[in-house]
């Protein structure tokens, strides 16, 4: 048996996926679970940890707050996590890696900036640009924009860093119970905890929570997807301004065009509300909370989800919007002001201009900080 499936196994966990594949995969999965309930975003369930640790502390009262292994957020965030967990294990890629003392105050301060600029836009680079411009909601645009700005400021600052201030991120980081290839368990470790997030929707099911058990799994399918491609949104804002490399960046455009063709199949033909995503952040939120995202994610190394996924492997780096609907800008569904067609149009033709940008800055090295 081992013999038969050696060559399938090697195919999944042996080499790395080819971005472009990870990119249709990730829409796909996004797609469907849009059909089953609702999109993903990684801050909406990491607000929800937070919720509940200080909930539990004493900190804030919240009567309403559901916990964690019952909020559809914090779900499919955890089944990224263990996905992630079980794909590295699987291809021997597992590590606890500590990194340097300064690369950890960074990651610090860079998730308290993904933290207040995920709460003006309403959503992370996942659920605030990706998922919210494949709604056709025009705060995702806003957003991009804002992701754009914040990665270009933010590599200036880590090349100004590296040549005047370089004993702020120097330091040895330490590498612990890396697989040996020739001998390695992990691999064994891994099918277990599989085998375990396969088995625990049917115990979510037996004790009624159906749904929640398919959030995980969703997750589950993210984080495996994402550990074994590498496919990273953070890269494909930030590689363009620092290598010059746009691989990242044309997968994330094709993932968003796809996306957005089945969001709008599921909105057009009302089996999904119009609304539904439509974020009222069309305007300074959008622009704010994306400069602020792009800083810290770019600083940080990762976004939320990126974090949430590495962490999985290993890597140890890793406001409320209440009162502010209506000051952060307004809730725009583009097919209403542009009609369907020129809805869809309009993602496409901005989605190819990225992906030609990065291209032509690829090849010319015109704004790479490394070329």
């Amino acid at each position: 048996m081992a013999r038969l499936f050696s060559p399938q196994y090697r195919l999944v966990f042996g080499q790395a996926w080819p971005v472009w594949a990870a990119a249709l995969l990730v829409a796909t999965v996004n797609v469907f679970l849009f059909a089953f309930d609702r999109p993903w975003t990684a801050s909406d369930g990491m607000r929800n940890w937070g919720d509940w640790v200080l909930t539990g502390v004493g900190i804030v009262r919240r009567p309403d707050l559901v916990p964690p292994w019952l909020y559809s957020g914090s779900l499919l965030n955890l089944g990224v996590l263990f996905g992630g967990l079980a794909a590295a294990l699987l291809s021997r890629e597992f590590a606890v890696r500590v990194p340097p003392r300064g690369e950890l105050v960074k990651g610090g301060l860079g998730g308290l900036l993904m933290g207040a600029g995920a709460m003006l836009a309403l959503g992370c680079n996942i659920g605030g640009f990706f998922s919210a411009t494949s709604a056709l909601s025009l705060s995702g645009f806003g957003m991009m924009l804002g992701l754009g700005v914040g990665a270009f400021l933010a590599i200036r600052y880590l090349m100004w860093e590296v040549a005047h201030r370089p004993a702020w991120s120097t330091g040895r980081g330490r590498v612990l119970a890396a697989a040996r290839r020739e001998n390695s368990r992990q691999p064994a470790a891994g099918v277990l905890i599989l085998a375990a997030l396969v088995l625990l929707p049917f115990l979510y099911a037996r004790t009624g929570y159906v749904a929640q058990g398919i959030f995980l799994l969703f997750g589950v399918a993210f984080g495996m997807i994402f550990q074994r491609s590498r496919f990273c949104l953070v890269r494909a804002f930030r590689e363009p301004f620092l290598t010059g490399n746009a691989e990242h960046t044309r997968a994330a455009a094709l993932a968003l065009i796809v996306c957005t063709l089945g969001f709008a199949i599921l909105k057009f033909t009302d089996l999904k509300d119009k609304s539904e995503w439509v974020f009222p952040s069309a305007g300074a939120g959008a622009l704010m909370g994306g400069l602020l995202f792009g800083i810290g994610m770019t600083v940080a190394g990762g976004c939320g989800a990126g974090s949430i996924w590495r962490a999985g492997e290993g890597q140890l780096k890793g406001l409320t919007a209440a009162g502010l609907t209506g000051k952060l800008g307004a809730a725009v569904f583009l097919p209403s002001a542009l009609g369907w067609g020129g809805a869809l149009v309009l993602v496409i033709v901005v989605m190819a201009a990225w992906a030609a940008a990065a291209t032509w800055n690829e090849e010319s090295g015109r704004f790479s900080a490394l070329q």
